[in-house]
C-alpha cells in the first residue's frame, strides 16, 4: 500500500503544486496543438485532467473544494469532445478523493476520544468510504444491545490532520486557485467565491458547529415522506469527529445514469428540501453538493454535509417573496423597489427597471415561469453569465448591484441546485411548486402533497406565512 502523500501546509508550496499541475497541462497541450496530432491532443487532456485530479486531490483544502464544484458545472471553455473528460475525471474528487492512511485516522480518534477506534466500536473499517475537501468517512458499527442484538451502523467523518493550516494558507492562495476555477468553469464569480471561504471556513472546520445543525434539520425531517437527515451520535462527535446514522444509497453518478423520469423526482426532492427549507425552517444548506445526496433503496434522499447552514429571520423571507411576487408579474418598478428593500441596489433610481427585471429573468426565470421547465446545460450557463460574465449585456448593471452578505449563501445555494438539476436534465413547473410556499397554493405533484400531509401533521398550517412590511407604509 503506498503511503499517504504528505499533506503540504505552506502557502509557497501548495501554490507551486497548482503551478505546477496546470503548467505541465498546458505545455502538453501547446505540444500536441502544434504537432496538429489529433491523438496526442487526446492523450495530453487525458493526462492533464488526470494530473490536476491527483495534484487537488493531495493537496484536499480549499484548492479541492473549487475542483470539486468545477466537476458538476458544464465547462464552456473547452471543445465539446474534450469537456466530459475533465469532468468524468474531476467528478471523482465529489466522493473519491485521495484518502489519509489508517495510521492517521487512528491517531486522530484516539486524540479527541482518549480510546483507540477498536476500544469503541464493535467493527471500523480501515478503508475510507468517502474522502473529501476537509475529511474523510469511515462506516463503523456500535457494540450493540442484549435488547436490539447487532448494533448501529454509524459514519464516521474524520478531518485531516494539519488541514486548519492548509486552508489558512489556500486563503492567501486564492488568487491562484480562483484562476483555475475560472478556467474550468467560466460562470464562477471567482471573487465572491474567495471571499465566501475566507467567511465560511472557519465553520466547516468545526464539527461541533456541523452537528449542532445536523441535529437541527434531523429533527425537522424525521419520518419525512421522501427526504432524510441522518441523526448524530452526539457523544461520539467532536471538533474533528462527527459520528452519525449510516445511509446506504446510490450517489449521484449512479442517479444521473437512471431514466429521466427517476432523474426529475430526484430533482424535485433537491428542489423542495434546498428552496423548502427557507419556508418551513427559516434555515437552509447552503451547499448544495451533489456528492452531499443519496438515493436511498427505499426511494427516499438522504441530505448529508450540514457544515455550511444559513438562517433567515421572518422580515427577509418576506422580502424575498415581496421580489419573487414582483418578477411573477413581471412588473419592473416592483422588482426594482424590492431588490432596494433586500440591499441589491444602493442607488435605485439610477438603475434601469427593464434591464434589471430582464437580468432577474436570465438568472432565477426557470422558477418564474408557469410551463414544465427543462434544466439542461445551456440553462444552466445562461444564468451563469447573466451574473458573471463580463461580455454580457447585464455586465454594467451586475457592476452597480451590490450582493447583500445576507443574500451570499442563498445565492449560492440556487446556483448550485441549478446546477445539479442541469446535470439531471430535471423538468417540473417549478414555479407551480414555489407558489406552495410563497402563496399557500394547492400542492403541484404527488410529492407536494405528501409533504404538506407531513408538515401538516406536525402542526404546520399551509397558510401565506411572510408578508413584507414595506418601508413606505
Amino acid at each position: 500500500m503506498s503511503k499517504e502523500p504528505k499533506l503540504p501546509t505552506g502557502r509557497i508550496g501548495r501554490s507551486a503544486r497548482v503551478g505546477t499541475a496546470l503548467g505541465s497541462a498546458g505545455v502538453k497541450l501547446a505540444g500536441a496543438k502544434v504537432r496538429r496530432n489529433d491523438e496526442a491532443i487526446d492523450k495530453a487532456h487525458l493526462a492533464a485532467a488526470d494530473r490536476m485530479v491527483d495534484t487537488l486531490g493531495n493537496m484536499k483544502g480549499a484548492a479541492m473544494k473549487i475542483a470539486q464544484l468545477a466537476s458538476f458545472i458544464d465547462t464552456d471553455f473547452l471543445p465539446d469532445e474534450y469537456r466530459a473528460i475533465y469532468q468524468d475525471k474531476l467528478a471523482k474528487l465529489r466522493s473519491d478523493a485521495p484518502p489519509m492512511a489508517y495510521d492517521q485516522v487512528k491517531g486522530v480518534l484516539s486524540e479527541q476520544w482518549d480510546e483507540a477506534p477498536e476500544d469503541v466500536f464493535e467493527d471500523f473499517e480501515h478503508e475510507a468510504r468517502a474522502a473529501a475537501s476537509i475529511g474523510q468517512v469511515h462506516r463503523a458499527t456500535l457494540p450493540g444491545t442484549r435488547e436490539s442484538g447487532s448494533g448501529r451502523a454509524v459514519a464516521v467523518k474524520i478531518q485531516y490532520p494539519g488541514i486548519g493550516k492548509a486552508l489558512a494558507a489556500d486563503m492567501q492562495n486564492a488568487g491562484l486557485i480562483m484562476r483555475f476555477a475560472k478556467a474550468l468553469a467560466p460562470g464562477l464569480d471567482a471573487k465572491a467565491v474567495a471571499a465566501e471561504l475566507k467567511e465560511r471556513v472557519l465553520e466547516e472546520l468545526d464539527y461541533e458547529y456541523e452537528a449542532q445543525n445536523q441535529r437541527t434539520f434531523a429533527r425537522a425531517y424525521r419520518g419525512h415522506p421522501f427526504i432524510v437527515v441522518p441523526d448524530v451520535v452526539t457523544r461520539l462527535s467532536t471538533e474533528r469527529v462527527l459520528v452519525t446514522d449510516w445511509i446506504d444509497g446510490a450517489d449521484f453518478e449512479d442517479v444521473k445514469a437512471l431514466p429521466q423520469p427517476d432523474k426529475d423526482r430526484f430533482g424535485e426532492i433537491v428542489f423542495r428540501f434546498c428552496f423548502g427549507s427557507i419556508y418551513h425552517l427559516q434555515h437552509f444548506n447552503a451547499d448544495a453538493h451533489p456528492g452531499n445526496y443519496l438515493l436511498a433503496d427505499d426511494g427516499r434522499v438522504a441530505f448529508l454535509d450540514f457544515g455550511m447552514t444559513k438562517r433567515l429571520d421572518v422580515d427577509q423571507v418576506a422580502l424575498q417573496i415581496a421580489a419573487i411576487e414582483a418578477g411573477l408579474e413581471r412588473d419592473p418598478g416592483k422588482i426594482r423597489d424590492a431588490l432596494a428593500e433586500l440591499g441589491y441596489l444602493k442607488r435605485p433610481e439610477r438603475v434601469d427597471a427593464e434591464l434589471l427585471m430582464k437580468h432577474m429573468l436570465a438568472v432565477g426565470g426557470w422558477y418564474m415561469e408557469d410551463a414544465e421547465v427543462t434544466i439542461d446545460a445551456r440553462r444552466v450557463m445562461k444564468a451563469m453569465a447573466a451574473m458573471t460574465d463580463p461580455r454580457s449585456k447585464y455586465y454594467e448593471l451586475v457592476r452597480r448591484e451590490s450582493l447583500p452578505a445576507d443574500e451570499l449563501m442563498g445565492q449560492r445555494m440556487q446556483t448550485g441546485v441549478l446546477a445539479v438539476l442541469g446535470q439531471l436534465g430535471a423538468t417540473r413547473n417549478w414555479m407551480r411548486i414555489g407558489r406552495e410556499w410563497w402563496f399557500a397554493d394547492e400542492p403541484a405533484t404527488q410529492l407536494g402533497r405528501d409533504e404538506w400531509a407531513f408538515f401538516e401533521a406536525k402542526g404546520e398550517r399551509r397558510v401565506r406565512k411572510f408578508a413584507a412590511r414595506h418601508a413606505d407604509t
